[in-house]
């Protein structure tokens, strides 16, 4: 939305000379007015039963506290202890909330609605208006307490900052002895600790602690599931606050550290104290005992079966040993014979290839180096380097083939064939275009 300033009236200007009027009134018109709705049934009421204003309002009020407390139908209708109601509203942060509101059967489970209607019902019985209208002496101390109650109750982070620590809520896991009583004590009592133990749980629903007939699947799973608990307790209601009127930058920065330091000691402290929770638990569940016993049994059904097939395999094996050992020592002859034959034929190879080598030279020296007339030094050690490196670039076979070709020609068609191998060689990517000039 802009904002603007209308211009400052001339200094010369006034009311006398320069309003103009462009427009008259009209003459007033009498009309009688009558209440409507809920303020004609306000008024109707006064008239019948000849009271004031205030006098009505005060009656309606009392009304509407009776209206409530019958509407609560016994969902909160907690007795208000007399020390709780004589507690100073500073000490908030030692108050239960809860209780205050008259939620303690509820808890973290007390719903919006509920802690809304808590909260009517409280402002009417505790208002001070209406306690020194009855002549009370007790002050606002407790409505400040409602207050503050509400306050936190209905902001989720303020609430789960009081949830994270509130005491009244956990329930404390029973001794050994109780547990030893009577089988199946373990479920029944330790159920409701982990009932209570998993509103702190991030990931929801919880695994519940069953019964003696569960399966093994679902103790493992409630078992995993405790010894990876994510919890989101973070212990900041604790926090130790500095005074406002007494705090500088450097004391609240020193106040938070230590504020943040004895949450992680807090944290830690709970993950060590329900993991000690849950191995004593799992050392006294009978179904962890049963669930190793089944197993045994399995693990030695599962053996004897093991052995027996390990007995007959071993048999299996030795004769099959023999066997491998006679084929083995025949095929070692074979490969013997085979690898002296192949020793023979890569003997015979390499010979044929120096044979091979020595026919393309030769050839280049019958052919006179390529060149008309007696060549010269650089052209004999020319056309000697471009076939080494023709011979460099084929394999033993492409040397015989060569080789078998240059057999009885003459001069004049030697140099075709070196030729015709070379193009080969270029189209073929192993030699480029130009490179063996004397050959080509």
């Amino acid at each position: 939305m802009a904002t603007f300033t209308l211009p400052s009236l001339p200094s010369d200007w006034s009311a006398e000379k320069d309003f103009k009027p462009v427009a008259s009134l009209s003459a007033p018109t009498p009309r009688s007015l009558e209440p409507l709705g809920p303020h004609f049934l306000a008024h109707a009421r006064r008239k019948r039963h000849h009271r004031t204003f205030s006098e009505d309002e005060k009656i309606q009020a009392a009304n509407t506290v009776t209206k409530t407390e019958d509407e609560d139908a016994g969902e909160i209708s907690e007795d208000e202890d007399p020390v709780m109601l004589q507690r100073e509203a500073k000490d908030w942060k030692h108050q239960d909330h809860y209780a205050v509101m008259g939620l303690s059967k509820y808890r973290w489970r007390a719903t919006e609605e509920q802690i809304k209607k808590a909260h009517r019902k409280k402002v009417l019985r505790h208002h001070p208006d209406k306690k020194a209208a009855k002549g009370g002496d007790e002050g606002d101390q407790f409505f400040k307490c409602i207050q503050r109650a509400t306050d936190i109750l209905m902001d989720p982070v303020k609430r789960r900052q009081f949830d994270s620590v509130d005491e009244n809520a956990e329930v404390e896991p029973p001794s050994k002895k109780d547990v030893q009583k009577k089988a199946g004590n373990l479920y029944k009592l330790y159920g409701p600790v982990f009932e209570a133990e998993g509103r702190f749980s991030k990931k929801q629903p919880v695994p519940q602690l069953g019964n003696d007939k569960s399966s093994r699947e679902e103790v493992e799973e409630f078992y995993n599931f405790w010894f990876a608990f994510d919890s989101w307790r973070t212990f900041e209601y604790l926090d130790e606050e500095v005074p406002d009127d007494s705090a500088d930058r450097s004391q609240l920065r020193h106040q938070e550290k230590k504020n943040n330091n004895a949450r992680k000691k807090r944290k830690v402290e709970d993950t060590t104290r329900l993991r000690q929770l849950v191995e004593s638990v799992m050392t006294m569940d009978e179904r962890i005992k049963r669930f190793k016993q089944e197993a045994s049994k399995q693990k030695n059904a599962k053996k004897n079966e093991r052995e027996a097939a390990e007995k007959a395999a071993k048999e299996e094996l030795q004769r099959k040993k023999e066997e491998d050992e006679k084929l083995a020592k025949e095929a070692l002859e074979a490969e013997k014979a085979s690898r002296e034959e192949g020793k023979k034929a890569k003997e015979a190879a390499k010979n044929a290839a120096k044979k091979n080598k020595r026919v393309l030279r030769q050839a280049v020296k019958d052919a006179g180096y390529f060149v008309d007339g007696e060549a010269d030094a650089k052209s004999i050690d020319g056309a000697l380097n471009d076939v080494d490196a023709l011979i460099a670039k084929m394999d033993n076979e492409e040397l015989g083939v060569v080789a078998s070709k240059l057999n009885g020609k003459g001069k004049g068609e030697i140099k075709g064939v070196f030729t015709e191998k070379v193009t080969d060689l270029v189209a073929a990517g192993k030699v480029k275009d130009g490179e063996l000039k004397t050959l080509s």
